[in-house]
């Protein structure tokens, strides 16, 4: 059993570096239900019930009636931006949310303006800003710490969380300057190049205390010195690269085929998108963070090594293509050719016209729930458990991680258990028997 967590504060800072299309939808959302106006559709928060005990007590409470969480109505947003202006200028811009939808709560947008934001050009090489901090590293982080503490100081919050929303920076791997705390602060000091806008985000949190959740595929609080700062500080992380459209279909699809022993042979999946993730994906380093993070979902599931007749010449190809025309109105296209009893090919296609933006939107709001949750439960570091929302759910260095939605969801519900003090559910101990 689980000490019980602290209460939930009236009030909780939503913290956004990049307040672009989701950023903006996450914001003008919850304002939207907040008014009336809409349904939080897609958020298990807000929607979503939990099992308690055994299936014949019929107890099945919203989640939100069982774990202590924030109410939409206490949720107070800011963040970071390359590009001024305010929210609603961003919503327009972006043009996901219907603009008679937006001109309900323009007032409310337009008192939402972010920071300026933490840039360099080497790791998003498609963007040109106009909204950004000047400085080295170090001023920079320096500058985004002193951000947090005034948003809460304006706004009277004791509680904060972070969502990183920026888009994909370029490709790396880590290196010295990011091995340990006193190597990377040592970085920052003398302006490393090594070290991203994405970790001056993630150090910034950590550093104040703030729980840390990475939306994107870029190495952020993943490297070894902030995985570190973070027990330190005790400090709740997660990550990475929100799994919204073709990656969750993957993650559905897949241990179907595994659960019944249907081979694959080869899974093609290529994607248009015409907004400003798709402008920044177009640079071949920066498609490259988001290639890992996509690539790696099949083998895990499938465990090629334990079904090499079945999966060990899977021929797996990703592509993403930007195509302006439209905007976040994505378009994953997916060729799958399996195989079934006697080795005979079977073929099947997904066609799945999403809005990127409006997936992403619920599961931001989900991340800053949970992990002001964790928070207050004590815990600090990875959590693992909230691997439902992830395309590439990081995870201890010994295990690895678990992509099946199914086990995902499951491993969520039974943590949200133990943290409450309920019983777990194991699906053992099941009697059968016979009536009359």
């Amino acid at each position: 059993m689980s000490n019980a967590p602290q209460p939930a504060a009236e009030k909780l800072g939503v913290l956004l570096p990049g307040m672009g299309a989701v950023g903006s939808t996450v914001i003008a959302g919850v304002l939207a239900i907040r008014a009336g106006l809409g349904q939080p559709i897609g958020s298990l928060t807000q929607m979503g019930r939990i099992r308690l005990g055994k299936r014949t007590e019929k107890r099945n409470p919203l989640i939100q009636e069982l774990v202590p969480l924030t109410a939409l109505d206490g949720l107070v947003f800011g963040g970071w931006d390359i590009f001024g202006g305010d929210m609603y200028d961003a919503c327009t811009t972006a043009e996901v949310i219907d603009r008679s939808l937006l001109d309900q709560i323009k007032d409310e947008l337009q008192t939402i303006k972010p920071f300026p934001g933490a840039f360099d050009s080497n790791f998003v090489k498609r963007l040109n800003g106009t909204h950004m901090k000047t400085g080295t590293r170090r001023e920079m982080a320096e500058a985004v710490r002193a951000d947090i503490r005034a948003f809460k100081a304006d706004n009277g919050l004791q509680r904060a969380v972070m969502v990183n929303c920026c888009s994909t920076e370029v490709y790396i791997e880590s290196s010295d300057v990011h091995m340990t705390i006193e190597s990377f602060e040592a970085g920052l000091d003398a302006d490393d190049q090594r070290i991203s806008p994405a970790m001056i985000y993630a150090y910034a949190a950590i550093q104040e205390g703030v729980p840390y959740a990475n939306g994107t595929p870029s190495l952020a609080a993943d490297i070894p010195a902030l995985e570190a700062l973070a027990h330190e500080r005790s400090v709740p992380t997660g990550g990475k690269d929100f799994k919204t459209g073709q990656t969750l279909m993957k993650t559905v699809l897949a241990p179907m085929f595994k659960a019944r022993m249907l081979g694959v042979k080869g899974w093609f999946s290529t994607n248009i998108l015409g907004n400003r993730d798709g402008e920044v994906l177009d640079e071949p380093e920066a498609f490259k963070s988001k290639e890992k993070t996509k690539l790696g979902v099949l083998d895990s599931i499938l465990r090629p090594e334990h079904h090499p007749e079945l999966y060990g010449d899977l021929y797996h190809k990703v592509r993403i293509n930007y195509y302006p025309p439209r905007g976040d109105a994505k378009e994953g296209w997916d060729n799958i050719d399996i195989t079934g009893w006697l080795g005979y090919p079977m073929q099947i296609k997904v066609d799945f016209l999403c809005r990127d933006s409006i997936l992403a939107a619920p599961i931001v709001l989900d991340l800053a729930l949970f992990l002001d949750f964790a928070s207050r439960c004590g815990k600090k570091g990875v959590q693992e458990w909230l691997s439902f929302y992830w395309k590439s759910p990081i995870t201890a260095p010994t295990v690895y991680p678990e992509h099946d939605l199914f086990v995902q969801l499951s491993k969520l519900m039974n943590n949200l258990r133990h943290m409450v003090g309920e019983e777990l559910i194991t699906h053992l101990g099941v009697e059968y028997y016979e009536e009359g």
